[in-house]
């Protein structure tokens, strides 16, 4: 009887999902878990110990390991003479835990915990899979890049930026988006929000760890945009306000998970950071957005281009943060944005559309073959 066990436990199919740091390095994974269960994979997740990762990936048949990780960072700080190694410490522990998985293929998000992942792996032989959110890649996937069988992409137009060997191996298709996100319910949100649905709902969404920037800009504007709008305010943990908190027609949540579809679905607009995740969600469900990305002195600059690219594209309009610290400029933005309702309807409408989740899994299941 052990020896059969031991047997079928050879056989299994083992996959690694790496990815961390925020929710849109780590979201991206958890959405291919249902098909990756429902095909028989053995799923392990590998991350850091502290990062948010570790909280959103450890679920019933995930097995999630933390190894040690090193920001890779472009400014100086005395963490950068430490930092390498702790990821060289990070990639022996990867090497580790692949020679002890076996996993038949690695798929990466990104984010800087996944640099020794992808490098541990490749070096012990496994075939990896990377995907980029954003218009432009991350240090991590550059780095990560000629480690890659294959790299996709959630903008096509980012694929004219990659090297020729680069864009050989490269794939678009998208960037998934949680169906469940598309099932919610009106009078639910309203009942979240303890809203009465006489005025229009304005989303405001910070991103994974909430904006205090953008905490502070939307506040600064309440009592105007309460005249023409009812809030629902996604403020990160720790942003909640208690001299709001009975505030008529402004509802605050510090975290939004399965209550994100209802607050979805009573929106008839948004005012959100720029990060892929998010964008791509209001896309799907064609929610006009002024975009407020991070500036340059909170990021390399990834949340300004995907604001830009959207813009382009007519899914919403950007707004640069010091101008919408001068709460006039945002209530003219939402005066635009509502203007503008049908032309941002129609260019959302007429959006390509793809099966995301499913394009990566294809990608997946092919290098795991080769490999």
């Amino acid at each position: 009887m052990k020896k059969n066990n031991g047997q079928k436990e050879a056989r299994k199919k083992s996959i690694i999902l790496t990815g961390g740091g925020s929710a849109g390095h780590v979201m991206p994974n958890l959405i291919l878990l249902p098909a990756l269960f429902a095909d028989g994979w053995d799923v392990h997740y590998i991350g850091s110990r502290d990062g948010i990762e570790a909280t959103l990936a450890r679920r019933d048949g995930v097995t999630y390991h933390a190894v040690a990780t090193g920001k890779l960072r472009r400014y100086f700080d005395v963490k950068n003479i430490v930092d390498p190694f702790r990821v060289l410490a990070g990639i022996c522990q990867s090497l580790f835990l692949v020679a002890k998985i076996r996993p038949r293929v690695i798929f990466s998000k990104g984010g800087f915990v996944a640099v020794p992942v992808v490098l541990g792996g490749r070096l012990m032989g496994a075939p990896v899979v990377i995907h980029e959110s954003d218009l432009t890649q991350g240090l991590a996937n550059r780095i990560c890049a000629p480690f890659a069988s294959r790299i996709c992409m959630s903008f096509e137009k980012t694929m004219g930026a990659l090297s020729g060997g680069a864009r050989k191996r490269a794939l678009y298709t998208g960037a998934p988006v949680r169906p469940e996100l598309c099932d919610g319910d009106e009078a639910e949100g309203l009942r979240l929000c303890g809203f009465d649905g006489e005025k229009p709902v304005l989303l405001v969404i910070g991103g994974s760890q909430g904006s205090e920037s953008l905490n502070r800009i939307v506040r600064s504007a309440l009592p105007e945009l309460l005249e023409t709008w009812q809030v629902a305010h996604i403020c990160g943990r720790g942003g909640a306000d208690d001299g709001y908190r009975d505030k008529k027609g402004y509802a605050q949540f510090e975290f939004a998970g399965p209550e994100l579809a209802h607050l979805y679905r009573i929106s008839r607009a948004a005012v959100s950071r720029a990060g892929s995740n998010v964008i791509f969600e209001l896309l799907k469900l064609k929610i006009p957005s002024v975009l407020i990305p991070l500036p340059l002195t909170a990021s390399r600059g990834d949340q300004i281009l995907n604001a830009q690219e959207f813009e382009r594209s007519g899914f919403c309009l950007a707004l640069d943060e010091e101008a919408a610290k001068t709460g006039h400029n945002l209530l003219e933005a939402l005066d635009r944005l509502e203007a503008d309702r049908g032309r941002i309807e129609r260019a959302m409408e007429a959006a390509r559309s793809s099966d995301s989740a499913g394009l990566i899994l294809e990608a997946i299941y092919s290098a795991a073959k080769k490999g």
